[in-house]
């Protein structure tokens, strides 16, 4: 059920009451699906491995995996101490806002948002080209891609609908299915021996991270296929003991991920042979990087299962996001931005169901733009969002790594720690700035035939407008109303309970003086 939950450091006056998201909905396992199925292993090796290998560090792709799980666990180490101190489902929006400030905390929840938002219509476009060519290839039914995209659409806003414990018994179903085919293909690889060349070290050796045609673009593409392990924060109103389970969820999702990447991807060079690995990623069918093994080593049905599993692995990916940007549109609408409507919850599954409307149709616009305009659902749609989204949400991880460092200098000295609340995050800022830098730098290499694209010319633009206008707002609150002002990032749930009516089925409206909110 929905509860009234006020909070905040600001005056009884100045906070609105809120409402808050079901709690106790998801556990440890359901959180760590949420955050892996966003990473979307089975999108992030088929998509990102082949470019890697094929026009970036190389065979030294899984070292550079190797390298990338190394710095987020870093930035993971100052991300979890805040974990501990702040539950709220803006996550880095109020973790910057108390951080940095009010002013760093709106323009970040911003780009949040943006990011989250453009996320889901990307994630559409690789389902709907995934969808097209399985069913075409399988099934010989060649339908239009926008069907299947309508159809991803519908039926993650209805599951939105319901409590979080749906969608990650869901997420479930499709992560553990994407999951078991990559593990079984690396599995058969290293119990035969590897390929023609045996099992090499060299696609793990450390120093090859920075090797090859483009050791930027190689690394870039491995730091991508995490973006949204850090969503397990979103979750924490509505988890089961989140001061212990987000922490948890956290390094498992970034360590997890980290280490079936690196094996993944060094299985599967190791299955085709070094120099076929390059040839086959830059070829023009770079899928046969995972085909040819699969049929090599299991057999041809695990191709066509692999094929279905794509789909299923994207659309868990596209649901997955499509939940975090709810939830960022429903922290910051909670507070009176945007829409105050944004912030209502279901009376009864507790879900930020208005909030998801808009994200639906939100994604639906975008969607239907790059259909209306005859854009191709992978390369354009997809390619181009996903950098978008990208580039957002690097921007506000850096910035959340030096919020850890503000916030713990600031507040609870008995939670200081030289590594943990200092070096950890200051390495991890470092750490994901190059990242941003990579970003810009291989930009045009990473958009391949969308680089010329009007949509693709606006990317930095995009960003770039929409951090000025959180910004701008900030100042502008801060100067013509500043009891709005406090309210930027505080409303912090703690330990509250249920609210109900004294009949017990419905949420009652309780006065903004509420003790249930903490900061």
């Amino acid at each position: 059920m929905s509860e009234d939950i006020t909070g905040g450091s600001t005056s009884a006056s100045a906070a609105p009451p809120v409402q808050r998201l079901k709690a106790n909905s998801v556990g440890l396992v359901g959180v760590v699906f949420m955050a892996v199925a966003t990473a979307a292993p089975i999108t992030a090796m088929t998509g990102n491995l082949p470019i890697a290998v094929g026009f970036g560090n190389g065979t030294g792709a899984p070292a550079g995996y190797l390298f990338a799980t190394l710095v987020l666990t870093v930035f993971a180490v100052g991300y979890v101490a805040m974990a501990k101190r702040i539950t709220a489902a803006g996550a880095f929006y109020g973790y910057i806002s108390h951080g940095l400030g009010r002013i760093a905390g709106m323009a970040s929840g911003m780009l949040a948002v943006l990011a989250y938002i453009v996320f889901e219509a990307s994630i559409v476009g690789v389902f709907s080209y995934f969808a097209k060519t399985t069913v075409h290839d399988q099934l010989g039914i060649d339908l239009p891609w926008i069907l299947y995209a309508a159809a991803m659409l519908a039926v993650t806003s209805v599951l939105a609908h319901f409590d979080i414990n749906l969608t990650a018994k869901a997420l479930g179903v499709m992560l553990v299915g994407e999951i078991a085919v990559l593990f079984a293909v690396a599995t058969a690889v290293l119990l035969a021996g590897g390929g023609p060349d045996g099992i090499p070290l060299e696609p793990v050796n450390p120093k090859n991270a920075f090797t090859g045609t483009s050791a930027g673009l190689g690394l870039f593409f491995a730091f991508w296929s995490w973006v949204g392990f850090e969503s397990t924060a979103m979750y924490g109103e509505e988890s089961r003991d989140p001061k212990r389970v987000i922490p948890k969820a956290t390094l498992i999702s970034v360590v997890g991920v980290g280490l079936f990447y690196i094996y993944v991807s060094w299985m599967t060079i190791s299955g085709n042979g070094l120099t076929t690995s390059v040839e086959l990623s830059a070829s023009a069918s770079p899928l046969d990087l995972f085909f040819a093994p699969t049929q090599t080593f299991i057999g041809p049905w695990a191709v066509d299962a692999f094929q279905w599993l794509l789909l299923t692995g994207s659309f868990a990916c596209g649901m997955a996001f499509h939940q975090c940007a709810a939830r960022y549109l429903y922290a910051i609408g909670r507070e009176g931005f945007l829409s105050p409507k944004l912030g209502h919850t279901h009376p009864r599954h507790g879900s930020p169901y208005l909030a998801s409307v808009v994200q639906t149709a939100v994604a639906t616009a975008l969607v239907a733009g790059f259909w209306l305009t005859g854009q191709d659902p992978y390369l354009h749609l997809y390619t181009l969002l996903a950098i978008l989204g990208t580039m957002a949400i690097l921007i506000v991880q850096t910035l959340c790594s030096f919020a850890v460092i503000g916030y713990f200098r600031k507040n609870h000295p008995e939670d200081r720690h030289w590594f943990k609340t200092f070096t950890a995050p200051l390495l991890g800022g470092i750490g994901m700035t190059a990242v941003v830098v990579l970003l810009v730098l291989n930009m045009e290499t990473a958009a391949g035939t969308a680089a010329g694209s009007v949509v693709f010319e606006l990317i930095p633009w995009i960003v770039g407008a929409v951090f000025l206008g959180g910004l701008g707002l900030g100042f502008y609150l801060k100067a013509r109303a500043p009891e709005r002002y406090e309210i930027i990032g505080r409303i912090v749930l703690e330990d509250a309970t249920e609210r109900t009516d004294p009949d017990g089925t419905q949420p009652r409206s309780t006065s903004p003086s509420s003790p249930a909110a903490n900061v």
